[in-house]
């Protein structure tokens, strides 16, 4: 029994030695090559990594656009307040230049009116109900302001102070169609003197209405058109508009005339108030 034990071990010992020599001598006979347990080691190193990197990289890829989509977020954001930027900018310079044009249309009048004192002021309010009727300005009795002066904008005659407050005043509109309060005595510049009166404000077309006109006179378009000087409170040759519509009125027995204003009605800001007790030569 301890024999067969014996050569038990035998067998397996020389078929230990047979393998490793096997081993051996097919490593040495390929020894310019990478051996079998090194080529599987490195086939399953390889295929482990290639499973575990897909999704490592697939989640860095998520990360990546991520962070991509925020930076283009912040960039349209910042582009954004730039363009609100420019916009409100532009705004503010357009809001200065017409400010500018209209100040310096005031100071052109205030030179063409040497003959009279004057008092500048600004609109403070006007209400939509009442666009085209009255506007508020920042002058008042304190400013030497009374009712009846004449107001001008622009270089044209716009209306007359009809309330006055310590600190502001009312301005009654030659747009005003309410009663014949309003109306204007006019002149004509044209060869001969032909007066009027200014009555009425046609809104589809945004012309001053002049009428009582005799039939025979004759009048051409452009000729500018001021105050007569005989309404009153209203100084003479106040500009008014220029005509730019010559007919005759409902009945046939008049003319007509439609005004092109000197100033625009839509858009005061800025004012000069007429004091016709400073008038050289008044009546």
């Amino acid at each position: 029994m301890n024999q067969f034990f014996t050569n038990k071990k035998m067998i397996v010992l020389l078929v230990s030695v047979i393998l490793f020599v096997s081993l051996l001598s097919l490593s040495l006979t390929q020894s310019g090559s990478v051996t079998f347990i090194q080529q599987f080691t490195n086939d399953i190193t390889a295929v482990t990594g290639r499973v575990f990197s897909k999704p490592v990289n697939a989640v860095s890829d998520v990360f990546g656009s991520i962070n991509k989509l925020q930076d283009t977020f912040e960039e349209n954001q910042r582009l954004k307040k730039e363009i609100d930027s420019i916009y409100e900018t532009q705004a503010e310079v357009a809001v200065l230049r017409d400010e500018n044009e209209r100040m310096q249309e005031e100071l052109e009048l205030k030179s063409s009116l040497k003959d009279f004192q004057t008092i500048s002021g600004t609109v403070i309010s006007r209400n939509p109900d009442s666009w085209v009727d009255q506007v508020i300005i920042d002058r008042g009795e304190q400013d030497g302001l009374e009712k009846g002066m004449s107001v001008m904008s622009s270089n044209g005659l716009i209306g007359r102070i009809s309330e006055t407050d310590p600190t502001s005043s009312k301005v009654v509109l030659l747009t005003n169609l309410e009663g014949s309060s309003n109306q204007v005595s006019a002149e004509i510049l044209s060869k001969e003197v032909i007066n009027g009166l200014i009555t009425g404000y046609d809104t589809d077309t945004n012309r001053l209405i002049m009428t009582q006109i005799t039939s025979t006179a004759e009048i051409s378009e452009g000729e500018q058109v001021i105050t007569s000087g005989l309404g009153g409170s209203i100084p003479r040759s106040l500009v008014i508009g220029t005509v730019d519509e010559v007919s005759m009125d409902d009945h046939g027995l008049a003319q007509q005339v439609y005004l092109k204003p000197a100033t625009d009605f839509e858009h005061i800001r800025y004012v000069t108030v007429i004091d016709r007790s400073a008038e050289s030569g008044e009546e």
